[in-house]
């Protein structure tokens, strides 16, 4: 994970954590999802705890804040879904997603790939059932960003969107986006062929898709800046930036659709074009 560089000499404490979430626009009782590099605020003092409960202290009295939670890491030990143990498989992520895990108030969804962890009032709800139902196409399985999923949850329910010393490059709801796209161009095949054309776009879990629609999450990113929609602040030596998520998503369909040929690589653009004649 690319991240900012820190200043060690730079000292961030819990009132500065809950200061710079309030600035960007964390209200009493929301839900707060954010990537992060620890290092890039300075010295955290209470170490990650600090930073976890600075984001509740914004979000009181009922707040939630959360961090993906992910386990598989590309690698092929651990392609192996029953390998995963949501109670001790380690966070590949970073310091503070770990460190959430580890955090004995917190609990984790049930996912081999695309797990979310989280603290506070709503915890649970966000957690629970991740993958049982509303399949959505994704490269890691249909389970990972299902309607029925963490991450759809954190759309419903508007939470903010955060990121600290780090980029939208490591947006994991993006990949909710792009499986929001192929489900758009699915649209247009009769139901009954529905699976025939969704099979023409297989792909599988080392990202070596035929047609997924990555696209640039930096790029989206500095025109929601640019829009007033990504707000940005400082925490400690950190860059904290946040938006909220019906936004993210509303703007990037907006934006990829109206310009598909421009963000998205020339496998999705044919295998689209395939589902539009059939």
């Amino acid at each position: 994970m690319n991240h900012e560089i820190g200043d060690p000499n730079v000292h961030v404490t819990l009132e500065m954590v809950r200061d710079a979430f309030v600035r960007i626009g964390a209200k009493p009782d929301d839900v707060v999802m954010f990537h992060g590099s620890l290092s890039s605020m300075g010295t955290v003092d209470g170490g990650v705890t600090t930073v976890y409960d600075g984001v509740l202290a914004a979000t009181a009295p009922h707040g939630t804040v959360a961090m993906p939670s992910l386990w598989y890491d590309g690698t092929k030990e651990r392609e192996n879904p029953s390998l995963f143990d949501v109670n001790t498989s380690p966070v590949y992520v970073g310091a503070l997603a770990e460190g959430l895990r580890l955090d004995p108030r917190s609990v984790r969804s049930n996912h081999w790939t695309h797990a979310v962890g989280a603290i506070g009032e709503r915890a649970e709800e966000l957690c629970a059932d991740h993958g049982k139902f509303g399949p959505r196409p994704s490269p890691w399985s249909d389970t990972a960003f299902a309607h029925g999923s963490p991450w759809q949850k954190l759309i419903d329910w508007n939470a903010l969107y955060c990121f600290i010393g780090v980029t939208m490059r490591v947006c994991t709801i993006k990949h909710c986006i792009e499986g929001m796209l192929l489900e758009h161009v699915l649209e247009h095949v009769p139901e009954d062929k529905r699976l025939e054309y969704r099979n023409l776009q297989m792909h599988d879990c080392k990202k070596q898709a035929y047609a997924w629609p990555f696209f640039n999450g930096e790029r989206l990113q500095q025109i929601l800046t640019d829009e007033g929609s990504f707000v940005t602040t400082k925490l400690g030596s950190a860059t904290l930036g946040g938006i909220r998520t019906k936004t993210l998503v509303a703007r990037a369909l907006e934006i990829i659709e109206g310009d598909m040929e421009s963000w998205l690589n020339a496998d999705f653009i044919a295998w689209r074009q395939k589902c539009l004649e059939a």
